[in-house]
Order: structure tokens, then sequence, then C-alpha cells
């Protein structure tokens, strides 16, 4: 069951206020009607003064102890009535703020409403007897018995609304302070969930940024290191070849400057980065590049060729760009390496596989290449195969959904590829 927010000090001072406000208003109506000499004829005047002053006391505490409060008034209201001792103004104010934070505080719920039942009955039987003795009243007798009782059923009538206003309006401040403090709790999670957010959008910009850097830098650097390497092997046997490696890692260097630029203004764009950066149009270049620094690299494509999304078309390069730089590191130089593109009818698949017959390793790495590769394709709904071939080399296959929705997964990676029907590029 939902609990209305304990009061503060703040709560506590402003009921005490308001008990100070009714004691005061309550003595001046004493001072008031003890001046008229229609209330409290032959009566010491402290009496009706002191029930002024201790009926609004236990508002002081109606927040906290709400039916303990309200009894203590009940207690106080009766014995100044029955006394003679009541004043009629004030003092309903007062009543009825006991009354009503029965309903707009009390924690417990059951005791809220018994606790009001009972008190109404009480008063009910209070009223009751005190109409039993007016009617005995010879009084009465004078006025006429249907006056007696129409003036009856006006207090049944008063004291019906009285009590019922105070029982609607404490339930209805429940209701209201309950409501509002879930929608402070629901504001407060959803502020929480938008710093959550804040910090993740942080976070895979960075990584955004990190694959991207990764995919440049690695690819050109790798390639002006064979590039570098081949220069110094026949710098002085011949010059020519040196000459032309040389321009090769100029050549190289340049188109890293000019990605890196693309990217920066890239990643400064509003719109999704994808405008500016490399596509399926841009392979051809990217596999004349790898043959331009000693890969041995055949590029074909498959299927009815189509447009793709700007991301699809990145995702497809960069994977394409990734294999290729792990080839050449761990492959070997003069490995043979088949890139192939496949349109399917809902997906766009890249291949990329070299045979392992260079002077690599053999083993190509599962670091932050892969784990990018991985990360793009995924953020597509696309799967990603990485792994070794039975009959030697390495095999990189992305396939992603041509609109960049849910792909199903590809379970195997098979040993032979279907032959290309259409040659893009090639490099003997």
């Amino acid at each position: 069951m939902p609990v209305r927010k304990a009061p503060d000090a703040s709560s506590t001072r402003a009921d005490a206020i308001l008990a100070g406000v009714l004691a005061a208003v309550g003595c001046l109506m004493v001072a008031l009607t003890d001046m008229t000499g229609l209330q409290f004829e032959g009566m010491p005047i402290w009496a009706p003064l002191l029930a002024a002053l201790l009926l609004p006391a236990p508002l002081m505490w109606r927040r906290h102890f709400p039916v303990p409060a309200a009894i203590a008034q009940i207690v106080i209201y009766v014995g100044a009535g029955e006394a003679g001792a009541l004043e009629l103004y004030a003092s309903q104010v007062a009543l009825f703020m006991g009354f009503y934070s029965i309903g707009a505080w009390d924690p417990d719920r059951r005791r809220a409403f018994w606790s009001r039942v009972v008190i109404s009955l009480l008063m009910a039987a209070w009223l009751a007897a005190s109409a039993i003795r007016g009617f005995s009243d010879p009084e009465t007798g004078e006025r006429g018995v249907s006056a007696f009782f129409a003036f009856l059923m006006i207090q049944v009538v008063v004291n019906a609304a009285y009590f019922g206003g105070g029982w609607i309006f404490g339930d209805r401040a429940w209701r209201s302070a309950i409501e509002q403090e879930r929608l402070a709790a629901a504001h407060a999670e959803i502020e929480a969930q938008q710093a959550q957010l804040a910090e993740q959008a942080v976070s895979l910009e960075r990584l955004r940024i990190a694959r991207e850097l990764h995919d440049v830098v690695a690819h050109h650097v790798s390639a002006m290191g064979i590039q570098a390497g081949a220069a110094r092997r026949v710098l002085a046997t011949d010059q020519d070849k040196a000459a032309d490696a040389l321009r090769h890692v100029e050549a190289s260097a340049r188109e890293a400057i000019t990605e890196l630029r693309s990217l920066v203004v890239t990643l400064r764009s509003e719109d999704d980065g994808a405008a500016a950066a490399p596509d399926l149009e841009a392979l051809p270049a990217l596999v004349e590049s790898a043959h331009a620094s000693g890969q041995r690299v055949t590029l074909a494509t498959i299927g009815e060729p189509r447009p793709v999304t700007p991301m699809v078309g990145l995702t497809a390069f960069r994977v394409v760009q990734e294999a290729l730089t792990n080839a050449r590191k761990h492959a070997g130089p003069v490995a043979d390496v088949d890139v192939r593109v496949r349109f399917l009818p809902d997906e766009l698949e890249v291949e990329v596989a070299d045979d392992g017959h260079g002077s690599g390793a053999g083993q190509h790495g599962a670091g932050a290449g892969v784990l990018g590769m991985r990360e793009r394709v995924a953020a597509l709904g696309g799967s990603l195969e990485v792994g070794p071939r039975s009959r030697g080399g390495w095999l990189v296959r992305a396939r992603i959904p041509a609109h960049g929705g849910r792909a199903t997964p590809t379970d195997a990676i098979p040993e032979q590829s279907e032959e290309p029907s259409t040659a893009r590029a090639s490099a003997g």
C-alpha cells in the first residue's frame, strides 16, 4: 500500500502557527460573544477562553498523530459543550481540521476509516442526547414540537455535511499527495535514465571515434610499413623500385590524411555521420590501394547490384578494409586474397578470404579490429563470421540486412563459395 511522505519540520511549524491563529481567533470570538450577552451568561470568562485555547492545541500534531489529535479535540469539544463554555465559530474550524487530518495523514488507511466512523457515531450520539434534553426543556412546548424537530433536522443536515466534507476532502488530499509522490518518483527515474543515456551516448561516440580511427590508421599505416620495408631492402640495389615504394608510402600517407579529415568532418556533423563516409563505391579504390601495397587481391560482385543505405555501405567498406589489413599483417604480402560482395534478396554479404600461403604467421588477430567489425555489423542487425578455413587460410564474412533491419545469423562458414558473376577489379 502506498504511504504518504512523512511531514517535515516546516510542516510542524505551519501546524503550530495554524493552532495559534485559531486559538487567537477563538479568544476573540469569545470576547465578542460575551459582549453580545447571548452566550456565557453567568459564566466566568476564563472558562470559554480556556476552551478556545485548548481546542486548537492538538492541531500541532495533526500530521504526525492525526487520530490521537482528533480524539483529544473531540474530548475538549464535548466537555466544553457540556459546560456551556464552547464558542461556536473558530471551534468548528478547529474540529474540522482535526477530522480532516485523519483522512489526509494517517498512513494506516483501515485505522483512518474506522476511527472516523467511531468519531462520527460518537458525535451523532452526543447531538442526539443534546436533542433529547432539549425536547424535555419547557421552552420547547412554547416554540412547538414542529419547530424543535425542524431545528433538529437542520443540525443533522449541517453536521452530516460538516463531517462528510471533512471525510471526502481528507481522502482526496491523501490520494493527491500519493499521486504527486508517484509523479516525483517517475520524474526522478526519468532524469536518472536521461543521465544514463547521456553517459551511454558519450561512451558510444567515443567507441565510434576509436573504431573509425582504428580502421583508417591501421590500414594505411600497415601499407606504409610494408612499402617502407620494401624500399629499405632494395634501396642499395634498385633505386627505381625503392622510389616507387616510397611513392606508395607517400600516397598512403596522403590517403590517410584525407580520410582522417573526412572523419573529423563526419564526426562534427549533426546527421548520422555516414553521408561523407566511404561506401561500396569505394571498394575498387581500396582494392587498388591494397594491390599497390603488394597484396594480391581480387574483387568480385555477385548478384544484381542495388543501392544500400549509407550506414550499410560504410559498414561493408570498413569490414573489407579491416580484413585486408589483417590479411596483410598475418597472411603475408604474397597471399591470395579474394573479396566478394554478394547482393542477396534481403541482405548484403561481404566476404574476404585468403589462402594462408603467405609469409605471415597464419594467425589473425582478434583484438580491437575484429571487435570493431562485430560491433559495426551487430549495430545494423547483421552477423559476422571470423575464423580459419580447414584447407588453410582465413575467412571473414559479414551479412548485413540491406536496410539495417534484423538478420538471421549464419551458423557455419562453407568451404566453397559460388563463383563470381561479375569481376569489378582484380590484381595479379
